[in-house]
């Protein structure tokens, strides 16, 4: 077994499935934006991310082993799920917040309730 991950990504081979992961990889921090409160917890986000990021290298590893009938191998997917995820806050972090993409995606998204909307519903 090899150290790298035969994931498409990572050994980049220029093909459809590793540049598809790259982008939704890139991708990642924006739906978590559409899908989450502006008031939800940045540790909640994170998991989330986190989430989203090995149900990423798991398709993308499973796809591939299917298509190359090699074997699917877990310890390969959970580095990528780390890789995925540093990708994601990096491009978060470093990309998204400063040109305020990711205010957009909060602002489109879930909205939080205005102050009171419980009360006026009970």
């Amino acid at each position: 077994m090899s150290d790298i991950p035969a994931l498409p990504v990572y050994g980049f081979a220029p093909n459809l499935g590793g540049l598809l992961s790259l982008a939704i990889t890139i991708l990642l921090p924006i739906l978590v934006g559409l899908v989450t409160r502006r008031s939800t917890s940045p540790g909640v986000k994170a998991v989330l991310l986190l989430t989203l990021s090995a149900v990423n290298s798991i398709l993308s590893a499973w796809l591939q082993a299917e298509n190359t009938s090699a074997v699917f191998e877990w310890i390969p997917v959970v580095y990528s799920t780390l890789i995925n995820f540093g990708i994601a806050v990096a491009v978060h972090f470093g990309l998204f917040k400063p040109t305020g993409v990711s205010d957009a995606a909060q602002e489109a998204g879930v909205k939080d309730k205005p102050a009171g909307a419980a009360e006026r519903t009970a």
